[in-house]
């Protein structure tokens, strides 16, 4: 029997000893052996350090995030051969679809966030600057680069794919390498996937390494560069958390442990209501996809007291409906689970479940399973327990990682906030209700012990995800129980992989150390108009100056009567004396934007294709007649876009009058061309 391979070091590595074997869920027959002997992890991760993070750093954000939509659009033409091994984890086609294409879609998630939200650079700039001094020539800016080490991910047997990718991503586009080790029932699956992503060829050597086994010694080898993702029991990720090298060397550890997660009815989500319609088929889904093995499923679904009859009858239905067998057959609605011992796992919990109420559909003990052998398998049914004491401590404390959920009754909004944080902190919840006062108490009540909230009612029904969907530009993470982390989140995934620092000093140096110019930083105003150089020959802190512009009375009023614009600060003097702001009529504020347009654009065509928007605008003094307006236009940040014939530029406008004052600051954002491209006609304003 085959040994599982790891990929350390740039080489495929197979152990010196057999291994432990892995077998398939749905028939019990051995598929491979695992073993990580012979793996020297300190080798490992200075490899990671040496090799992948260099290469890597030396690719812009875009050119990472565009490497992960090739690598995204290579395993989507694989996944037919993924979809067949998970297979043999007792996933169906669904349950293979949601871990698959789930991880595929993270991939081009994190591809698509890298392009548009970050700059084509090497380094983040976060949030304004921050002036530190009254002279303008002392401030500071937060800026964020990626740590020096390795992203090790350590991951749950109940997605062999998603799980890794997911983690990956967010890594990869920070700008640092990963070291993933899968659970050992379903690492078959994952090692083939890694297979995929070295035979493509897309990703730098030592961007991805892969240990199958025990991670061994692997902890002792951490340093302060180094991340940990960990995903599975909270038991586990305390050890984690707490390992002598990770505390000593504040090592950043996220966890996403197992969690008590609910759903909640509202008082108004009757029988007949689309709402009850959607609470019940969300809970029979988490009950049975992936046969109930997902850290986000339901395992507590609290109901109106009196209407905890009619919840359990109508799930119970549905329930019966579901054909549980080889996954391998189309009619199958649910699977196994990953293993016999997970098996064993779930009818432990059962057994302490049980002491607190009553099985309402199933037998922990026996199941009817189509296509397969119900012992050799691991097979379980579908279990819904009702528990009419709500306030007794199992279900708040006990998991059943499995198709298992708990109907509990509650009496008032203020009830049920409070069985819900008996969680002790959990991934996701939703609350099912057409009552908007009901869904704002119960969020704004159960947020702190929740990383994700699904309001569902029947318009979000018709596109909802579901409860417990992972979705890449979200949080997927929780407090407390749910390990306190946050795996997921859109730019807050990439930037957990970088250090944020402080930088201090002059507006030149903190524009050399950003790239990107800074209010009193050097403008330079000589050659050629900025709008006549194509995007290569562009640099921050190119500036134009133009004005000054006399604004008459008749400009206003003129302003007024074409735009239809005739708010009175505009056009009745007496009533704009009277307002606190103003000591007259004053000019319309996007009279003075389009007067500074007429004062700073080019009008011939050339590179400048396109005016695409402004941003930050803010208008600081207000402008009379007889008031002269200047304006100073200075690049700012130049995007060059991978792959395309333009790139972005954001341009500081600062327009002023005769005193010197600021009357209006924004950034202009324009498309230009590459000095390749063709000139475009088109206009520029």
């Amino acid at each position: 029997m085959a040994t599982l391979r790891s990929y350390v070091t740039g080489s495929w590595h197979t152990p010196g000893e057999e291994g432990a074997p892995l077998h398939d869920a749905v028939t019990g027959e051995e598929v491979v052996r695992i073993s990580s002997a012979g793996v020297d992890f300190r080798a490992a991760l200075e490899y990671g350090r040496r090799a992948g993070g260099p290469a890597i750093r030396e690719l812009t954000f875009h050119q990472r995030a565009a490497l992960l939509k090739a690598l995204a659009s290579h395993l989507r033409e694989r996944r037919e051969e993924l979809y067949a091994l998970s297979l043999r984890t007792g996933a169906t086609r669904g349950d293979s679809r949601f871990d698959v294409d789930g991880g595929i879609g993270a991939l081009f998630s994190y591809s698509s966030k890298g392009r548009r939200e970050m700059p084509n650079d090497t380094v983040y700039v976060e949030g304004a600057v921050e002036p530190l001094g009254k002279g303008g020539t002392f401030a500071a800016q937060h800026i964020c680069t990626p740590l020096r080490g390795v992203a090790v991910q350590i991951n749950a047997f109940n997605f062999p794919v998603w799980g890794p990718l997911e983690k990956l991503a967010p890594a990869f586009v920070a700008g640092v390498p990963s070291l993933i080790k899968p659970a050992g029932q379903t690492a078959y699956v994952t090692a083939r996937l890694v297979e995929m992503i070295v035979e493509s060829g897309l990703l730098p050597e030592g961007s991805v390494q892969l240990v199958c086994g025990s991670a061994g010694d692997l902890f002792e080898h951490l340093t302060e560069q180094d991340l940990v993702a960990f995903t599975g029991s909270a038991s586990t990720a305390q050890k984690l958390r707490t390992h002598p090298v990770v505390a000593a060397r504040s090592v950043r550890f996220n966890a996403e442990a197992d969690s008590l997660n609910c759903s909640i009815l509202g008082p108004d989500a009757v029988p007949g209501t689309a709402e009850f319609d959607l609470f019940v088929a969300q809970l029979v889904n988490e009950m049975t996809v992936k046969a109930g093995q997902k850290c986000t499923a339901i395992r507590r679904a609290f109901v109106p007291e009196g209407l905890l009859g009619d919840v359990a009858e109508a799930t119970a239905a549905r329930l019966a409906a579901i054909t549980v067998g080889n996954p391998a057959d189309p009619a199958v609605g649910m699977g196994a689970l990953a293993s016999l011992g997970q098996r064993e796992e779930v009818r432990r919990a059962l057994k302490a479940l049980t002491a607190a109420g009553s099985i309402v559909f199933g037998d922990p003990d026996r199941v009817d399973v189509v296509g397969a052998d119900a012992e050799r398998g691991a097979f379980v049914s579908p279990v819904l327990l009702r528990v009419d004491e709500a306030d007794r401590p199992e279900p708040h404390e006990v998991e059943a990682f499995g198709p298992v959920s708990a109907l509990m009754p509650y009496t008032s909004a203020e009830h049920v906030i409070e069985l819900a944080a008996r969680g002790q902190g959990s991934l996701a919840g939703s609350i099912v209700t057409g009552d908007a006062g009901f869904a704002r108490q119960v969020v704004l009540g159960t947020a702190p012990w929740h990383g994700r909230l699904l309001v569902l009612d029947a318009k979000a029904g018709k596109e909802s995800t579901g409860h417990g969907s992972p979705l890449p530009m979200l949080v997927h993470g929780g407090p407390g129980r749910a390990g306190g982390g946050e795996e997921m989140g859109g730019v807050r995934g990439i930037l957990h992989h970088m250090n944020r620092t402080a930088v201090q000093g002059s507006p030149d140096m903190l524009t050399a150390v950003t790239g990107r110019w800074v209010q009193g930083a050097a403008r330079d105003t000589s050659g050629v108009h900025p709008f006549r150089k194509h995007l290569e020959d562009l640099r921050i802190g190119d500036s134009v100056a133009g004005g000054p512009r006399r604004v008459e009375l008749e400009d206003i009023e003129h302003f007024a009567a074409f735009t239809g614009d005739t708010f009175y600060a505009h056009t009745d003097e007496e009533a704009a004396r009277a307002n606190p702001f103003f000591d007259g009529r004053v000019a319309h504020g996007y009279l003075i934007v389009s007067l500074a347009a007429g004062l700073f654009v080019d009008p011939d065509p050339g590179p400048v294709l396109a005016n695409y928007g402004l941003e930050n605008l803010r208008f600081l003094t207000p402008v009379y007649p007889g008031d002269e307006l200047t304006v100073t236009l200075t690049a700012k940040q130049i995007t060059p876009r991978e792959g395309l014939e333009h790139g972005e530029v954001r341009w500081d406008a600062d327009v002023t009058k005769q005193d010197g004052s600021s009357v209006a600051k924004y950034d202009v954002l324009t498309l230009v061309a590459k000095r390749e491209t063709p000139d475009l006609r088109g206009g520029q304003g």
